[in-house]
This record gives C-alpha cells, sequence and structure tokens, in this order.
C-alpha cells in the first residue's frame, strides 16, 4: 500500500529501524513517477465491468448445472428420492469440503501468527543468553528451520524431477489403462515443512545418534495428475501433516561423512488431511473422506511408520544394508490382558431412568499392531484372560496402549484408556498390576513379560516346555520368530510371448501369508523387504515360498524350507541363494533368514516340570501369580477302541480271463452276427470296479488285480457281472456270486465260475485274502514281489493296510467371539480321505472313528489329519510319516498328537499291517531272512487268525534276491542301469522293470533329462520298442516303471534285450543325446530268479553288459 508524500497520518520510520530502498533515478521527478497512477484512475472502468459480467454468467451457469439431475430424473421417469439422495450427498460433500478449507486456513493462520509473536517476544535474540538459562529434554531449532525454508524451493525442483522421471513412468508400466498418466503440475508452495521440537537420545547405542524430530507441515502443495487416455484430472491441493518423525544416525564410522546412513520413520502414525482436487473431490464425499485418508495413511504407515523405515545411505558399499533398513526387533512382548474393575455403567434403559450395565471389550496397540479382545455382556468387572505377542522395535518411543469400550449397536462408549512406555517393561522383565484407566473409571489388569531374542538353539526345548503350560487365547503362545529378508531373484522364467515378468513373492507359514510388492517388468527383480513371522514349533514347521506375477495366476518358482534347517546353522541364521523349484534352471532366490528364540528371563519365573503345576495361575483369581500356566484336566494316555478295530482283511481280486461268452454285435440288420465287447463289473463292501473292455473277443484275457478292504461279517458276497459294451446300453453277458466266508476261511480260491443267466459262458477269478502282519521284517519282499506280479492294466498293489482310530480332540482354538467350533476331522492318505462326524459347539470334541486305508509305499506315505471347525476353516493339521511307523513297536502308535499351530491336541491311534501274499506265484526269501511257516503261525496267531495253507496247484516258486548288497562294485565311467528281467511262465511274459539310474554322465553345463528306452532284437519295430517317462535334470532318476512282451519262453531265450538310456539335446530338436546302453542275451540270463540288478552302461561301440 502506498500513501502520498504529504499524508502526515503516516509515520515515517526512522532510518535507524528502516532498510535502506534504493532511490529514484535522477531523470525523474516524483510527478513524473506519480503521474502514471493519476492517469490510470479512469482505465479499469470497462474491464472491470466485463469481468462482473463474465463472472455473474459464470454463476448463472453452475447454478443452472445443478438443475440438470432434476430433468434427467424426470426424464427418466425416476423417483424424486433419487434427486434428494444426490442433493444430500452434494450439501455432506461440501460440507467436508468447507470444513478441510477452514482447518487449513486456521492452520495457516496458527502457524504466521507463531512465527510472528516469536519474532516480537524473543527481544534478546541477537544476544547471548545467560548461562543459568536451561532447556528442557525437547529443544526448539529455529535454526534448522531457516535451512529448511531456504532449501524447500529446490526440494520442490527435487520432487518434480523424481515424480516425472521416476514415479511417473512406474505408475504407466503398471497398468495398461495408465500409459498416458503424468504430473501436469508439481508444486510445494511457498509453507515449508516446520520442525517444532528435536529431542536427542543419549547413551542408547554407542554406534548411532538417536533423534525425534516434532514436524508440523500446514501446507499449500499442489500436486496435478492427467490420465488424457480418458480425460481425467485429479490432484492435492493443501494438506497436513503432524507427528514425531524418528532419525537415527548409525553407523558411526571413523571417516568421512562420519555417518554411514541415515534411517526416518514415524513411531505412530501421524495424522493426514488433505483438501482434493479435480476427480478426486468424491473423495470428500462423506464415509469416502475418512476412507479415502485412512487408505492413504496405511500407504504412508507402509513406508514410513514402524516396522518399515526409509534408509539413505551415505557411504558406497555399506555393509548388511538390509540390517539397516528392517532390524531385529528388540524383544518381544507377551501381554496377558487378564480383566477390569470398577468400569463405568453406559447402557441405560427407559430413557435413562433405570441404569444397567456395560458390554465391555478392549482394543490393545503397540505402533501399527492392534488387538480386539471379545466382548463380555452385562459385566462391570470382565475377566478376558487374553494374550497378545507384540514386536517392540523402538526402546524408548513405542508405547503400549490398552483402550476400553461398551459395544453398542449404534457407537461404542469410551469407558477409558491407559498408556505405558515399553522400556518400563524391559526394566521389569515381568509387570503384573492392576493400571487406572484415564477418562474414565476403573482399572484394568496386565501382565507384561519382556521375551529375549536369543540365538540359541538348546533353549528352544526349555521354552516349548514352558509354554506347554501357558494359558494362551485366541493365539497359541509363540516359541521363536522368524524374521525374512527378501533380497532379490535372478533369471526367472518369461511369460508368454518372452515377456517380462511382474514378479511378486507370497511367503507362507502354516496359515499366515505375506506378500511382497510387485516390480513390474523384470525377471531379476530386487525386493529388498523384510517380513516377520511367530512360530509355535520350528521344529515342525515350514517356510513355503512363491514367486508369482503380480496376477497371481502364474507361478514362476517354489520353494519349500523347513525351519529345523536354521536349528542347526550358525547364530540360526541362512544368508544364501535359493534354487528355485518348477522354475527356470537357473532362477534362484536371495534370502538372509534370521530365527530367535523368544526366552523369558526373569527371576519370578520358574519353568514347570510338569503343566498344571500346583501355583499356577487362575484367570479367576485376581491375586497376582508368578507364572501363566494353567491346571491340565485329566485325559486318558491312550485311546480305547472296540474290538472290532484293526480286525479287517485285504480280498485280492484277480480277473484272469473268460470262455464261451455269448455273442452281441450284430451288423446289416441282424444278418451278420459279430462278437462281443467284453467287460467286467464287480461289487463287494460298498465298493465298485470295473476292467478294461476287450474289443472283438468271445474268448477275453483281461488279467487285471483289483484290491478291497473287508471284514468278517457274515452274509456278505462277491458280485461279478459281465457286459458287453456298446455306443447306446451295454448288453448283458452274465453273472455270478461268490460268498466272501468261503474265500476268508480259506484264504484262496482259484476257480472256473459259471455264468448264470445267459446260455454260456464262464470267468475265471483267483481270489486271495491278505492279513495284515504286524511286523516289518517281509516289507522289502513284499514290494519286490507286488513289482514282479504287478500287471500292466492294473493299479499299483498294495504292501500294507493302515488302519486308524481317531478318538477325540482338546485345546482346538476358539471362534471369534469366544465361541466354540463345530469341529470335525479329515484323515487323509495319498487321495483317499475319511471326514468324522461333526461335533457341535465344543473345543474337546469327541469323534471316536475309524477308517482303513491301503498303503502302497509305506516307506514315503504319510497320514495327514487336519482338524476344521463347520464355518470356521482350519484349526490345525498334523502330518505323520508312515515311516515312524514301520520303526515303532508292533508297527502301532497310540498317543496324544499336537496339531500344528501350537494349539489344540489329537489323541488317535494309527497301526500298520504288511500285505504278505503266500499265493503269488513268487516265493519270497532274502539273503538275511527267510520267511518260515512257523513264523507265519505266530504272526497270525498275534492278529487273532489261524494259519490256512492252501495248495493252489503246480506254482512257479521264484527265489529274489537283493543286488543291492553293501559290497556292490562302484559304478562304471558311464554310470549303471538297475533291472530286473525275468519270465512270468504262468501269463507267458517276459517282463522287465527300469529300477533306476545312477552317476550318468553329464556332457554340458547341465544335467540331463534322461529316459530309458527298450528294444527287444532283432525285431525294432514300434511293438517291441518300450520307453520310461523323463526326468528332469538328474544324474540320478527314479523310474521303477514295468514293462511285458507276450511271446513263449523258448522264443524269448533267442532274443536280446537293448536297454539305452538317453537325454533330449534340445527343447526344438527331435535329437536324442545317448548317455550309455546295455545289451543282454537273455540265454545267459536266468529269467526264473527276477532279481534286481545294476548293469555298466558302455558306449555305443561296446554294447557288453556286466
Amino acid at each position: 500500500m502506498e500513501g502520498s508524500p504529504g499524508d502526515s497520518s503516516s509515520p515515517s520510520p526512522s532510518p535507524e529501524d528502516q532498510p535502506s530502498v534504493p532511490s529514484d533515478p535522477p531523470d525523474l521527478t516524483p510527478t513524473a513517477h506519480t503521474q502514471p497512477d493519476l492517469s490510470s484512475e479512469d482505465q479499469p472502468a470497462r474491464p472491470g465491468a466485463a469481468g462482473e459480467a463474465l463472472a455473474m454468467l459464470t454463476s448463472f451457469g453452475r447454478r443452472m448445472l445443478v438443475l440438470v439431475p432434476v430433468y434427467l430424473a424426470g426424464a427418466m421417469g425416476l423417483s424424486v428420492g433419487f434427486v434428494l439422495f444426490g442433493l444430500a450427498l452434494y450439501l455432506g460433500w461440501r460440507r467436508v469440503r468447507e470444513e478441510k478449507e477452514r482447518s487449513l486456513r486456521v492452520a495457516r493462520q496458527l502457524l504466521d501468527d507463531e512465527e510472528r509473536l516469536t519474532t516480537k517476544t524473543l527481544y534478546m535474540s541477537h544476544r547471548e543468553l545467560p548461562a543459568w538459562v536451561s532447556f528442557p529434554d525437547v529443544e526448539k531449532a529455529e535454526w534448522l528451520n531457516k535451512i529448511v525454508a531456504q532449501v524447500w524451493p529446490f526440494l520442490g525442483q527435487y520432487m518434480e524431477k523424481l515424480l516425472a522421471e521416476t514415479v511417473a513412468p512406474a505408475v504407466r508400466g503398471s497398468n495398461p489403462h495408465l500409459q498416458t498418466f503424468t504430473f501436469t503440475r508439481v508444486e510445494l508452495g511457498e509453507k515449508p515443512l516446520r520442525i517444532l521440537g528435536i529431542k536427542v537420545h543419549p547413551g542408547q547405542n554407542k554406534e548411532q545418534i538417536l533423534l525425534d524430530l516434532n514436524i508440523s507441515y500446514v501446507g499449500d502443495i499442489q500436486i496435478d495428475v492427467e490420465v488424457k487416455k480418458y480425460f481425467c484430472k485429479a490432484g492435492v491441493k493443501g494438506m497436513q501433516l503432524h507427528g514425531v518423525l524418528r532419525v537415527i544416525l548409525e553407523p558411526l564410522i571413523g571417516d568421512l561423512p562420519i555417518v554411514g546412513a541415515v534411517s526416518m520413520f514415524f513411531i505412530r502414525r501421524p495424522t493426514l488431511d488433505i483438501n482434493w482436487t479435480g476427480m478426486t473431490n468424491l473423495l470428500d464425499i462423506p464415509g469416502l473422506s475418512s476412507l479415502s485418508d485412512t487408505m492413504i495413511m496405511d500407504s504412508i504407515a507402509a513406508f514410513l511408520v514402524l516396522p518399515n523405515r526409509l534408509l539413505v545411505p551415505l557411504v558406497p558399499d555399506l555393509h548388511d544394508v538390509a540390517q539397516l533398513r528392517s532390524p531385529l526387533p528388540r524383544g518381544i512382548i507377551r501381554i496377558h490382558l487378564l480383566a477390569a474393575r470398577g468400569l463405568s455403567s453406559k447402557d441405560k434403559y427407559v430413557k435413562g431412568l433405570i441404569e444397567g450395565k456395560s458390554d465391555p471389550y478392549a482394543l490393545v496397540r503397540v505402533g501399527t499392531q492392534t488387538f480386539c479382545s471379545r466382548v463380555i455382556d452385562e459385566e462391570l468387572n470382565p475377566q478376558w484372560g487374553e494374550t497378545y505377542e507384540v514386536i517392540v522395535h523402538e526402546v524408548p518411543g513405542q508405547e503400549i496402549e490398552v483402550e476400553v469400550f461398551d459395544k453398542d449397536p449404534d457407537k461404542d462408549d469410551f469407558l477409558g484408556r491407559m498408556k505405558l512406555d515399553v522400556g518400563k517393561v524391559l526394566q521389569a522383565g515381568v509387570l503384573d498390576d492392576w493400571f487406572p484407566l484415564q477418562g474414565g473409571e476403573g482399572q484394568v489388569h496386565l501382565r507384561l513379560e519382556w521375551l529375549s531374542l536369543l540365538p540359541d538353539a538348546e533353549k528352544l526345548e526349555q521354552v516349548l516346555q514352558w509354554n506347554r503350560g501357558v494359558s494362551s487365547r485366541p493365539e497359541p503362545p509363540s516359541a521363536a520368530i522368524l524374521v525374512v529378508y527378501l533380497d532379490r531373484a535372478q533369471d526367472l522364467p518369461l511369460k508368454k510371448g518372452n515377456k517380462e515378468p511382474n514378479p511378486m513373492v507370497q511367503l507362507s507359514i502354516q496359515d499366515v501369508t505375506q506378500e511382497s510388492k510387485a516390480v513390474y517388468s523384470n525377471n531379476c527383480p530386487v525386493w529388498e523387504e523384510a517380513f516377520r513371522f511367530f512360530l509355535q514349533d520350528p521344529q515342525s514347521q515350514e517356510l513355503d515360498v512363491q514367486v508369482k506375477d503380480d496376477s497371481r495366476a502364474l507361478t514362476l518358482g517354489a520353494l519349500t524350507l523347513p525351519l529345523a534347517r536354521l536349528l542347526t546353522a550358525s547364530e540360526l541364521t541362512l544368508d544364501q541363494w535359493f534354487q528355485l523349484s518348477s522354475s527356470g534352471p537357473n532362477s534362484r532366490l536371495y534370502m538372509k533368514l534370521v530365527m530367535r528364540i523368544l526366552y523369558l528371563d526373569s527371576s519370578e519365573v520358574h519353568f514347570p516340570t510338569v503343566p498344571g503345576a500346583a501355583g499356577a495361575w487362575d484367570p479367576d483369581n485376581e491375586s497376582p501369580q508368578t507364572g501363566s500356566s494353567v491346571d491340565v484336566p485329566p485325559r486318558p494316555s491312550h485311546t480305547t477302541p472296540d474290538s472290532h478295530f484293526g480286525t479287517e482283511n485285504v480280498l485280492r481280486i484277480h480277473v484272469l480271463e473268460a470262455q464261451d461268452l455269448i455273442a452281441k454285435d450284430r451288423f446289416l440288420g441282424g444278418l451278420v452276427k459279430g462278437k462281443s465287447d467284453p467287460y467286467v463289473k464287480l461289487k463287494l463292501a460298498g465298493r465298485s470296479f470295473r476292467s478294461r473292455v476287450i474289443r472283438e473277443d468271445l474268448n477275453p484275457r483281461w488279467n487285471e488285480v483289483f484290491e478291497v478292504i473287508v471284514t468278517s461279517i457274515p452274509g456278505q458276497e462277491l458280485e461279478v457281472e459281465v457286459f458287453d459294451k456298446d455306443l447306446d446300453k451295454d448288453d448283458f453277458l452274465g453273472r455270478c456270486k461268490v460268498s466272501l466266508t468261503t474265500v476268508l476261511n480259506s484264504g484262496f480260491l482259484d476257480e472256473w465260475l459259471t455264468l448264470e443267466d445267459v446260455p454260456s459262458g464262464r470267468l475265471h477269478l483267483r481270489l486271495e485274502r491278505l492279513t495284515p502282519h504286524p511286523t516289518a521284517a517281509e516289507l522289502e519282499e513284499v514290494l519286490q514281489v507286488n513289482s514282479l506280479i504287478q500287471t500292466q492294466k492294473s493299479a499299483e498293489l498294495a504292501a500294507a493296510l493302515l488302519s486308524v482310530y481317531v478318538e477325540r480332540a482338546e485345546d482346538l482354538p476358539l471362534r471369534k467371539g469366544a465361541k466354540p467350533p463345530s469341529p470335525y476331522a479329515t484323515v487323509t492318505v495319498g487321495d483317499t480321505s475319511h471326514k468324522t462326524k461333526t461335533v457341535p459347539q465344543s473345543s474337546a470334541p469327541v469323534w471316536d472313528e475309524s477308517a482303513s486305508f491301503l498303503i502302497r509305499k509305506p516307506n514315503t506315505e504319510s497320514l495327514e489329519l487336519q482338524v476344521r471347525g463347520e464355518g470356521s476353516g482350519a484349526l490345525g493339521s498334523l502330518s505323520l510319516p508312515l515311516s515312524e511307523l514301520l520303526e515303532a513297536d508292533r508297527l502301532c502308535v497310540d498317543r496324544w498328537f499336537t496339531l500344528n499351530n501350537g494349539q489344540g491336541q489329537v489323541l488317535l491311534r494309527a497301526q500298520l499291517g504288511i500285505l504278505v501274499s503266500q499265493h503269488s506265484g513268487v516265493e519270497a526269501h532274502s539273503h538275511s531272512h527267510s520267511y518260515s511257516s512257523s513264523s507265519l503261525s505266530e504272526e497270525l496267531e498275534l492278529w487273532g487268525g489261524q494259519p490256512h495253507i492252501t495248495s493252489s496247484g503246480p506254482e512257479l516258486r521264484q527265489r529274489l534276491t537283493h543286488g543291492d548288497s553293501p559290497a556292490e562294485a562302484p559304478a562304471g565311467p558311464l554310470g549303471q542301469v538297475k533291472l530286473t528281467v525275468w519270465y512270468y511262465s504262468e501269463e507267458r511274459k517276459l517282463v522287465s522293470i527300469v529300477h533306476s539310474c545312477r552317476a550318468l554322465r553329464q556332457n554340458g553345463r547341465d544335467p540331463p533329462d534322461p529316459y530309458v528306452s527298450l528294444l527287444l532284437l532283432p525285431d525294432k519295430n514300434r511293438g517291441t520298442k518300450k520307453k520310461t517317462s523323463q526326468k528332469k535334470r538328474t544324474l540320478n532318476p527314479e523310474f521303477n516303471e514295468r514293462f511285458e512282451w507276450e511271446l513263449p519262453l523258448d522264443e524269448a531265450l533267442r532274443r536280446k534285450l537293448d536297454v539305452s538310456v538317453k537325454s533330449n539335446s534340445s527343447f526344438m530338436s527331435r535329437e536324442r543325446e545317448l548317455l550309455g546302453k546295455v545289451q543282454l542275451d537273455l540265454a545267459e540270463i536266468d529269467l526264473s530268479q527276477g532279481a534286481a540288478q545294476w548293469y555298466d552302461l558302455m558306449d555305443d561301440k561296446d554294447k557288453g553288459s556286466s
């Protein structure tokens, strides 16, 4: 504002107070200088009128636009309610918008007033303060604000460059619809960020400097974005941000710049208020406003709020950057939310005339970690008895906050709050006390335990023993914590069309899954993220890693790591590359895994030797105790199944052949008589089986084997029906029945059965009862016999019978709201499952159910049990390898099993029985053991049965020898192949089993993809050529595949078996690389032995065998 020279009302500042200004140039007089101002007084009249007219038209146009929705609603025949709803939405948006603008204006005015007041009152700012003046631990730093104010415009230039060159391309590449995304305006404004106070924490760590900055930003920032393809504009105009920013300068080094890196993060979530523009104006609609601010605050928390932090390295090649970016937690606090007392009553009835009680629940917070207790209805002295575990990253700084509310249908009433610095828990070790609630009435009872992180696996068993006696709900207590530093991946496979993937990683331990960010268009991504998992029992848990494309539909690689591996590693740490499966040949993942045992080190706590010992804490007793264990009710130590459990047998049904079947096929309207396409259907014990179809044969030969579990219930029959396969309806060819009692009593039946209800036809069946034996001595012989008598068209024969009895469970986890689940159990072996009944509303269900399973490979299969709640998902699971049963006494285990989630136990009995065939045509012997009839009789008596020795006519008695003896010869230079070759006289077939290869030659950089090709010379046609499946990238492939050739014995003795081990040379080429071969002269081999033997592989020139 300028005044005239003669205005006496304007005080003239003295030369001392008024800074000097440049004088007017000598050629301009004051009159000339002010003349333009006088002459311009009449000039703005015409432009001002035009501006007013334009403003009036604009205002009129905006008001007319308001009527457009009314017109459209009437034209479309909509109710006036839509117009009223839109009007209410607009008014709500306008109110939220005005409140935000008013808040920004008030905050800016307050900031300006503070600066003006500070300048006016600090009269000693240019003088030296007296020595007796002291400051609190939080100090003002106006000098730092002046530096920030001067740097602020240049920081705006940097932000504009960062958003335009880094952020915008990343946004455009993240989605095809955002390819025209751009920042049209980036201005940080004139109001810089202010630092209201600084607090330095001395003495925490000699290698770091810890600062807390109380920051406040009330700025006129303006950032506008545009997606030109969709004519979409949005932006931010004005923002408030208030919080405490912690800055850590570490590590301190003995070289410039002294500080190795700077870490920054908010200890608690800052407060945020944003004023939107453009399309984002919609976010100011009531409801969306708080939701949008919450989502943005979540994004900031994922970047700058503990446990996340921003790391800025100041020196190159800084050691252990991942450890600085995501350091190990300082400790774990186990919070026992026990009870509260003296809470205020908030429920009123009859318009406040009758005072009720409250329905209290508690919210427990530490940083971003939040837990909610269950609601206790109508209680002013609630007993919760719940336990939570929280990760503590910073001491001092973080606080434990407990808020108590009264649950209401509309808005919950506040009952009180308490706060406690975590440093007090660290100092005390165990803190058990009643804490008064601020802002309300009453007290809350907490027991706080500080758990130290120890790299000592020897402490694990002690911790697990202690945890068994700890009362913990809704989650079981943890014994360890795992921190996974996900660094980078290398050579991930490309997507279809050789496109670069957008990889992200899913890490799972049991039912807890965490995901990394996605790195776009990169098959060598760098994540540099950290993930933390609580572990209940590291000895049995596994880390499952899935590398996927961001669409989650394409898996780029997988990795399963047993956590027990870390228990044997140095410092419980693995820092290495991990090879990915189901991925590229060179695809691998670099991770650092750190495990720490959670150890409660307090003189007040003593580890109980027996869970539930005297002196355990009682949640109903308000007096503080030194332990947290609870009394375990008496329970049975073993199952009590009924007398019929484990008495099942297995019936092996061998459908051999049929003769003189009737012809059902007719051609040319019945003038030409054809044959039949027969197949067999079997029904027994609720199971149905069906053979394959033999085309155009009235004397078909199926040679198929079926197995079914049977009991000794009288009256059961095996129903057999033969049909002719047709396009429409299959024709009936006859039926027959066999009494199951006859087979179970005799043990063996080999007969031609006449087909009933047809003129002619008979069926050849062989039935054998297999009684399980509780000894593993014959398992190897049984497996080898099964491989020899296995028919090519049948499923793999069973070697054992598994009987499982699931009696009960205890301590299953509760559902939300502390309601007991409705549990059931699912027992699975291979692809066969059994589901128990559902017990309603019980955390200790009693099922009393049993199931039996056929086991083909007891050494490798396992029993999987999963407990689930009806409508509440998985409650726990366990896996029992059957190899443990093979080592147990009488192949049986009967005890309590702890579920993998650490909460809940299941009482079950699992027993295994080996199925030894006495009528297979093969006599099983080994070098070390002979199966005598006396031992057979003894074992049958153990199982409650009687030995049945039945002659089956002339049988071929074979001797099985073991080729895998400890003194076997070493492999040749090209490796070895393991084969079994024998002649099955009863079936008139030459049988060869390709077991495996070992020590194969590797010619290139990568291991080969081997398979075995067999050719029966001198014929080289397709009929005699066989080959195994192909195994990927291995020098020691396992095949275990069986091949058969139908030919007489005398002709087989004139043949040679050519065995070649080959590998695909490339994906696109049909050329095969020969790794080695061997040629067996069948006349020189004892085909009656059926022995597995290793053969040295030779070059193509040398085809001899050894």
